[in-house]
């Protein structure tokens, strides 16, 4: 058993070293090296060369599992340098949505903004379509993966401020799971499939409540009360983290509309039980963690102090 799981583990590391040696052989690639004169002498093949060449290489990567090839693609972009110039913000017409759209483009007026929303019509009303920000229609709770990927077209980095409005008592279990669960995960295959480099997840505090003893707080118990959205938005979070994207997931306090009125208290995961935050603080936390290396993929929970 221990020679068959070393020969395994062996051929996946083949398998990832010769593709990334193929693609990085590839003129795509290599046009972002500089290369020295004798270097380019060795380097020159015939046509016929470049093609076996490509074919070999495409083998290779055809053969990779999900997971290697998105660490193969997120290594090759890190080779490359990765620059975030367009952000996709899922949920902008949200309360929560609005002002991180506002403060990106008060903050980072040089980043394109894409504002994903349910509603255009709702969203012109709420002005989202002015300082050319571009509006796209985005519906976790009803539209495919294929359909987001439409959406997310083009852009370096998604943030994602969605979740289920409670409305029919009777439905929302329902809803917390297409939503923040279900909805949430077609998100991130969509980032994946397009080769997002960062995203960011609003989740909450007490997400992970049951396993950390807090499943008789009352926070968490009144807001589980909502179609269990806690338990869904779990699944989502350990999604997120298994997906092989750069990722940061927030977990803000209970959420104030009101102006920030105290100082902003940041932790790792599962260490706040309680506590309140202003909704534009938690914008600013989610943009800036988009940018901020020292939050590559890690958890952050967030209250006002």
């Amino acid at each position: 058993m221990a020679m068959t799981t070393r020969t395994h583990a062996c051929g996946l590391s083949f398998a990832l070293g010769a593709a990334i040696f193929l693609l990085m052989s590839s003129p795509s690639f290599s046009n972002t090296k500089t290369l020295s004169k004798s270097r380019v002498s060795r380097s020159r093949v015939t046509a016929r060369a470049v093609t076996s060449a490509r074919g070999r290489r495409d083998a290779v990567v055809a053969g990779l599992s999900a997971p290697l090839l998105c660490l193969l693609k997120a290594k090759i972009a890190e080779a490359k340098g990765t620059e975030i110039n367009k952000i996709f913000v899922a949920g902008a017409t949200g309360n929560t949505g609005k002002r991180t759209v506002d403060y990106l483009k008060k903050t980072y007026p040089g980043v394109s903004i894409v504002a994903g929303v349910r509603s255009v019509e709702k969203a012109k009303k709420m002005g989202l379509d002015q300082d050319g920000v571009e509006i796209r229609v985005v519906d976790l709770g009803n539209m495919n993966t294929r359909q987001m990927q439409d959406a997310i077209d083009g852009v370096d980095a998604v943030v994602c401020v969605t979740g289920f409005v409670p409305s029919n008592p009777l439905q929302m279990s329902k809803e917390a799971h297409k939503v923040d669960n279900e909805g949430t995960i077609k998100l991130v295959d969509a980032a994946r499939e397009k080769g997002v480099s960062k995203f960011v997840l609003i989740s909450s505090i007490l997400t992970n409540g049951r396993a950390i003893g807090q499943q008789d707080n009352i926070g968490f118990k009144v807001t589980n009360a909502f179609g269990g959205v806690l338990d869904e938005k779990l699944v989502a979070e350990n999604y997120l983290r298994s997906a092989g994207i750069d990722y940061t997931i927030v977990r803000p306090g209970g959420l104030k509309d009101s102006p920030p009125s105290g100082t902003l208290l940041r932790t790792g995961e599962d260490k706040l039980f309680g506590g309140d935050i202003s909704r534009d603080t938690v914008a600013k936390v989610l943009v800036e963690s988009v940018f901020d290396q020292t939050a590559s993929n890690t958890v952050i929970e967030i209250v006002e102090q």
